[in-house]
């Protein structure tokens, strides 16, 4: 409670802008009330008072395992990133099979390429059409501009087809469900390439300027009259069933309903053919569906650690990664479309 006050105190002048005296009346006051207690502890340390310094030492204890193992996590993570000269060398096809569809690869980087995306593609012999790297990020604000929502570049050339999207919501924001979140992404990619086409028109294009990670801040589609639309139609599609002895007597069609994309564009200075072909890529890749690829980590001490750094990480650390909440956006994701990728991470 005390380190709780001192930080609200930070709190009252980086955040608030409020005068550096209030926040000195503020640590007075409760730090005052806090301090009697903690001092009432001490005093009767042998007459029982050592339970709540042995809770607070407990609680103590609980929050520097989880931030010391996060914090481990999160530099595996930074350092084992993949280089873009790895993801040159694979190709546009990245050395395997691309099958159609768009794959969304949760992430904590916001550059680079992740290690699970490595691992994924050793391990597994395909990969879809249209791959966008997407983090979501919390920022300490209340609310984010809907114009300011999403942060979309290319990772690669664009032959690749490979995307980065940062998401960005305030703690008072409304996390929407996946089918509009869906479709709010995959139209603010598809505004991304209309707007790179149009600043890239007329001039050569430089193949080493697409390498680079430039990122666009771009809205949703209800925040500019003049993005890009998606419009979706289901068209029913009639199935002959195979005429064998068995099924001679059925004759009932089979109706199967299969989803038609379609981008609605505004009026603006004609695209060049290879925006064209990469929202048409687009386009086949949103009709075939959206699979969401979430990497699962488990953190084990690495050899020749101490045994303190052992029972912190292996002990400690997977036992409150176990038992903790998930993220919020995991939950949101329909669990017909999730693939989870694991991974041993090796601090």
């Amino acid at each position: 409670m005390l380190v709780t006050t001192c930080l609200m105190s930070l709190v009252i002048v980086l955040c608030w802008r409020k005068s550096v005296l209030l926040a000195i009346a503020f640590v007075v006051f409760f730090g005052a009330i806090e301090a009697l207690y903690f001092s009432a502890s001490l005093i009767k340390f042998l007459e029982g008072a050592w339970v709540p310094i042995a809770l607070a030492f407990i609680f103590m204890m609980v929050m520097y395992i989880w931030h010391y193992g996060t914090l481990k996590k999160y530099e595996f993570d930074v350092q084992n990133k993949v280089s873009i000269n790895w993801l040159l060398s694979l190709g546009p096809s990245l050395g395997i099979v691309r099958v159609r569809g768009i794959g969304l690869i949760h992430t904590e980087l916001v550059s680079g390429i992740p290690a699970i995306f490595s691992h994924f593609v050793t391990n597994l012999p395909a990969f879809h059409q249209v791959l966008v790297f997407l983090c979501i990020k919390s920022v300490p604000v209340p609310h984010v501009k809907p114009e300011e929502r999403f942060l979309v570049g290319h990772v690669g050339p664009k032959d690749f087809r490979l995307y980065r999207c940062i998401v960005r919501y305030g703690y008072h924001d409304f996390h929407k469900d996946d089918l509009e979140f869906e479709q709010d992404l995959v139209c603010s990619i598809a505004e991304f390439i209309r707007a790179e086409s149009t600043k890239t028109k007329g001039s050569k294009n430089d193949p080493c300027k697409d390498n680079d990670e430039k990122m666009t801040v771009v809205g949703s589609p209800s925040t500019h009259i003049d993005s890009i639309r998606m419009c979706q139609d289901t068209e029913d599609q009639d199935q002959e069933l195979p005429e064998t002895s068995q099924l001679k007597e059925i004759r009932s069609p089979v109706i199967t309903a299969r989803k038609r994309v379609r981008f609605l564009l505004p009026e603006s200075p004609k695209m060049e053919d290879g925006a064209r072909e990469e929202l048409k890529d687009l386009m086949e890749a949103r009709e075939a569906g959206i699979a969401y690829i979430l990497g699962h980590a488990h953190v084990r001490a690495k050899q020749g650690s101490s045994w303190f750094k052992k029972l912190v990480i292996n002990v400690g650390y997977d036992f409150l990664s176990r038992n903790s909440r998930a993220p919020i956006y995991p939950l949101n994701v329909p669990h017909a479309s999730t693939l989870e990728v694991g991974m041993i991470y090796h601090v």
